[in-house]
């Protein structure tokens, strides 16, 4: 009898435990729960924006009006810099925030040193929830080792810009969205004009090495960034591309701001940057006599019109005692259309909100208030394609690397799979010297 009580009382115990780890029982009794947020000042995209709490406050204002009993709380001032630095310091404390924005080049860290609470628990008993709200791509920026530990709350992928005037005035036709490397090539080829010819105009700014490698789905790096593997068909294919677009009159050695002088017939940037410039640019304003457009980017021979893509993600801290109110505000962040409909006004990225971002009211209020073209079409085949960049610790010493190693390659004109060869013995070198 006794022990058929200790066996019940031992279940009980480990029941009411898990419910103080998902945050159904509070481990204290008050009138009003306090929940804190982790967030950063100005654009997470890197360009000036003055509402970057804007968002945050009235997202809070909803969330406290349909729950009461809870307050939500957060340090201003912390700057994107400062931000990642922050979060490790409360990590390090034992007071990291309930709730926190991930930048994208920060998830794996924080996944790794377990700081981010898994949603797939939460997710499965959460009948008001679906993960098919999102787009696939973005949802799966916060997915590690196929545990979901945080959701989308904005997006950015890399698009292609293009002049359709200067197209138009050379008899090239507008790229489709399937277009192909040898397409792209040939419209540039056809756009170039020497210096020597008129005022000079060019096919292609900023088409880098990145842009290449995603369009010919190259895997560069393992997941944790321990080896890299430069000697690949696709990346010899992609270099062969860059060699011929280089060889092009002023290849990309030119002037950001010749694309605004309407001399250049394209430019990849990301979906964020093409909505601060059309909104904000003077640079747009005063060279607005040709006609801007957009689509995906190019697929390579071995790939497909893969754009690289950023998310920044909200997570739960996995020490949080309010983990049910955690969890409720993180879908008042990414999940409630009120508040989603917000990115197109306060800051410069796509809602990963699928019935947001494609409906076709929300199209109509951003051209006419901002100039901004959502191309559902554009925007729905982009991020079907789109591909979150493989981030981890010493990513950026080993993007430079690679940046040397390309540019090296291009500039030698030599053999291009000897050097291959050559640069993935140097790259994997540099990766042994940064683990010691």
């Amino acid at each position: 009898m006794k022990r058929r009580y200790r066996l019940l009382l031992s279940a009980v115990l480990v029941f009411l435990a898990v419910l103080v780890v998902y945050g159904f029982l509070p481990l204290s009794s008050g009138s009003q729960n306090v929940l804190t947020v982790g967030a950063f000042a100005g654009s997470y995209w890197s360009l000036q924006n003055g509402n970057s709490y804007k968002i945050l406050d009235d997202a809070i204002d909803l969330f406290e009006k349909e729950n009461p009993g809870v307050r939500v709380q957060y340090v201003s001032g912390i700057t994107r810099d400062q931000y990642q630095e922050w979060l490790s310091g409360k990590k390090a404390e034992g007071k990291m925030p309930d709730v926190f924005l991930v930048p994208s080049d920060s998830f794996q860290s924080f996944a790794e040193i377990g700081a981010m609470q898994s949603l797939d628990g939460f997710i499965k008993h959460d009948n008001d929830f679906s993960e098919d709200v999102f787009y696939e791509k973005a949802l799966q920026s916060g997915r590690y080792r196929n545990m979901l530990y945080a959701l989308p709350y904005e997006c950015s992928p890399v698009i292609m810009v293009m002049n359709r005037t200067l197209l138009q005035d050379n008899g090239i036709p507008e790229p489709r969205k399937d277009w192909t490397w040898n397409e792209f090539y040939e419209a540039c080829r056809m756009t170039g004009v020497s210096e020597g010819e008129a005022s000079g105009q060019y096919g292609v700014i900023d088409y880098s090495w990145k842009d290449a490698f995603a369009a010919n789905r190259v895997k560069l790096f393992n997941d944790k960034g321990t080896a890299c593997d430069f000697t690949g068909d696709n990346i010899n294919e992609a270099l062969i591309l860059l060699e011929q677009l280089s060889k092009l009159p002023k290849g990309k050695v030119i002037s950001a701001g010749d694309f605004y002088k309407g001399v250049v017939a394209f430019e990849p940037m990301s979906f964020a940057t093409y909505r601060a410039r059309v909104q904000n640019d003077l640079s747009y304003q005063n060279y607005s006599d040709f006609e801007w457009g957009y689509t995906s980017m190019p697929a390579g021979t071995a790939g497909d019109n893969v754009s690289r893509l950023d998310t920044l993600t909200v997570a739960m801290s996995s020490d949080s005692h309010s983990k049910r109110d955690a969890w409720r505000f993180i879908k008042t962040l990414t999940a409630t259309e009120a508040i989603q409909k917000e990115i197109y006004d306060y800051s410069e990225g796509l809602s990963p909100l699928k019935s947001v971002t494609e409906d076709p009211a929300m199209e109509e209020y951003v051209l006419d208030r901002y100039g901004v073209v959502l191309d559902r079409d554009v925007i729905t085949y982009v991020m079907e394609r789109a591909e979150n960049e493989n981030r981890f610790p010493d990513y950026e010493e080993l993007e430079t690397e690679v940046t040397t190693a390309v540019d090296s390659i291009l500039e030698d004109k030599s053999n291009i799979r000897m050097e291959q060869i050559i640069w993935n013995r140097r790259i994997n070198n540099y990766i042994k010297k940064l683990s010691y």
